[in-house]
């Protein structure tokens, strides 16, 4: 008994593929941009690495993401914490230190 499963496996597969790779684009992409707009004074403040620091990890995990390494190497995977880190906790501890209200 044949079954259809390897024929439209590839095709499920690269559209999985293709959905991470746009969330991790995402993700990385407004960490940095986020990262470049900030003062660079906050980032000690709040005791966390140096602005330079942070734009230099989520700048090379954007580059080698975009390369061609893909979502599911690990410098993907290192790319999506590194950015998640950044919004989840660097980006909310400069929100209060500042007025609190951003455009973010």
């Amino acid at each position: 008994m044949v079954t259809a499963a390897p024929i439209f496996y590839s095709d499920v597969r690269g559209v999985i593929e293709l959905v991470l790779l746009a969330f991790s684009l995402i993700i990385e992409g407004v960490a940095l941009v986020h990262a470049i707009t900030q003062r660079s004074d906050a980032f000690p403040a709040i005791g966390t690495l140096p602005k330079g620091g942070w734009i230099a990890i989520l700048g090379v995990c954007l580059a080698l993401t975009l390369l061609g390494f893909g979502v599911l190497s690990i410098f993907g995977l290192i790319g999506i914490a590194a950015g998640l880190i950044y919004l989840l906790d660097v980006r909310p501890g400069l929100r209060d230190l500042t007025d609190g209200k951003g455009f973010w």
